[in-house]
């Protein structure tokens, strides 16, 4: 199992993209968080985090993605999960993330409706 985690950030009309490479446990989950946070400063507020190369979230790296969309749905933004892993998809199918969240098959999708 990958335990190394990575974080790749770009901007694309004006949505923060958040691309995810590794095991998202609690160290993966920080980083991400911090990263948010400081774009949020900026006034970005649309957010699309892309899991195409995450295949295992732990519990503790699902608490930072929670709160990550609390921080968005406050600011009133969106946010988009893209390239879920089936056993991610179910496990935030299970958890209600997707009431809170957009899910899209890809990064192109959610560009096209985020905004």
């Amino acid at each position: 199992m990958v335990t190394d985690f990575s974080i790749n950030t770009e901007f694309k009309n004006g949505c923060l993209i958040l691309s995810t490479k590794g095991y998202l446990n609690n160290n993966g989950g920080e980083k991400m968080l911090h990263e948010y946070l400081e774009q949020a400063k900026k006034g970005v507020n649309s957010v699309i985090v892309n899991l195409a190369e995450t295949n295992v979230v732990n519990s503790i790296g699902i608490s930072f993605l929670i709160e990550i969309i609390e921080k968005v749905n406050e600011a009133e933004g969106q946010l988009y999960f893209t390239n879920v892993d089936p056993a991610i998809e179910k496990t935030f199918d299970i958890m209600g993330i997707f009431q809170f969240a957009q899910k899209a098959a890809s990064v192109e999708e959610a560009l096209g409706t985020a905004g």
